[in-house]
């Protein structure tokens, strides 16, 4: 990277710290009193050790994986809330961009640290794309997120919301979820193809044509370009419809559930806050 490069993306990663102070500002309320029984059936699976040599393992599994890691072992069950979530992963994407990951939770001894339990701090909602894994981009690893991801971050009204449902009802760790969406979207500009030209989509492709058609409608009068303005529009209105769903309303009132929305830039591998 040129070091123009280096001072853009420096200067893009101070603004997105700026966005984590303003956007993440609710103080976290407290756990929910009841927790589906999906996350403690796992509880029993896994184990290979017990008594000191297991909590020799662990301790040692915390130790490999840096301070973060440390902290979240300091109340299982409990994450570090929305304001610190959202800065662990804007931190992380700046990591990620200026070349500098650290690979947290990827070691063997983390592995099988967490094949008991989990307690992911955030919940994901991306792209299909190859070129935005979440883990990757946010530099983050085993168990740190709920990741669901269809084309073009697009959602029905059954499984895939049911998915995206299932992280913040059933865990307390997870009280942030990132809507991400990204550059050059082949989901939506094939749905801009597609809805121009009235050719239907193969397959069950349709499906995700039609779900983008409120974007379209959204972005096609807007001046600029129409595929960034789309892919922007698809962000806001998935975060929008996610803070309306009636659980996960529930879970931002009575548990300071945040839901926020960006957009990754493939280029400069830096996540922009828009939602």
């Amino acid at each position: 990277m040129t070091k123009s490069g280096h001072s853009r993306n420096a200067a893009a990663g101070a603004a997105a710290a700026a966005q984590v102070e303003h956007l993440a500002g609710s103080p976290r309320v407290s756990r929910r009193d009841f927790i589906g029984v999906a996350g403690a059936a796992v509880g029993g699976v896994g184990l290979v050790a017990a008594g000191a040599a297991g909590l020799a393992g662990q301790t040692a599994a915390v130790a490999a994986d840096g301070p973060d890691a440390a902290a979240g072992e300091a109340a299982p069950g409990h994450g570090p809330g929305p304001r610190e979530a959202l800065r662990l992963l804007m931190e992380g994407n700046r990591r990620w961009a200026c070349g500098q990951p650290e690979h947290p939770h990827q070691t063997v001894a983390w592995r099988h640290h967490v094949a008991s339990h989990q307690d992911p701090f955030a919940t994901v909602v991306s792209c299909i794309d190859s070129r935005v894994p979440p883990e990757i981009v946010f530099d983050r690893g085993i168990g740190d997120l709920f990741a669901v991801r269809t084309g073009a971050q697009t959602l029905d009204s059954r499984v895939v919301l049911g998915s995206i449902e299932f992280g913040p009802n059933g865990y307390p760790s997870a009280r942030l979820m990132f809507v991400l969406g990204h550059q050059n979207c082949g989901a939506v500009s094939a749905a801009i193809a597609a809805i121009q030209t009235g050719e239907r989509a193969p397959g069950h492709i349709q499906a995700v044509v039609n779900a983008l058609r409120p974007a379209y409608r959204a972005a096609i009068g807007q001046p600029g370009d129409l595929l960034d303005n789309m892919i922007r529009a698809q962000v806001k209105l998935t975060v929008g419809r996610l803070k309306n769903d009636p659980l996960l309303a529930e879970l931002i009132g009575q548990e300071g559930l945040l839901i926020v929305g960006g957009r990754y830039d493939l280029t400069s591998g830096l996540v922009e806050i828009i939602a």
